[in-house]
């Protein structure tokens, strides 16, 4: 059985990149989320086996919703995406949990090893 795995970035495009991506390789993107309050709805609903976190969006970072999906499920997977030069926000997400983190501009087989590893 394919992995679930939820996208969330405000960009659309990244959103189509990595989708692109992880489709193409297998796995079944059960949703998409342009920020951390759509992510955490989307979260509940389909309770997927991975998250991609983008870090910096309106409405709600990602770094606040990782830690609200952490309260929903101890055990959820999430790897948190980010720019260049994010180092202080990205080892606050390790710390709140995050499996990984990818720095875009994004290499496919960076993203696939970083959910290879998530999710084993």
């Amino acid at each position: 059985m394919s992995k679930r795995i939820l996208i969330v970035d405000d960009a659309a495009f990244m959103r189509m990149m990595v989708k692109d991506i992880l489709l193409k390789n297998g796995y079944e993107v059960v949703g998409e989320a342009a920020d951390g309050m759509q992510a955490i709805e989307l979260y509940k609903e389909h309770q997927p086996d991975l998250v991609t976190m983008d870090i910096t969006m309106p409405e709600m970072d990602g770094l606040t919703a990782l830690k609200e999906i952490k309260k929903l499920n101890a055990n959820a997977k999430v790897i948190m995406c980010s720019a260049m030069g994010q180092q202080a926000m990205v080892i606050d997400a390790i710390q709140a949990g995050a499996k990984d983190f990818i720095v875009k501009p994004f290499q496919a087989d960076r993203v696939l090893e970083a959910i290879s590893k998530a999710v084993g």
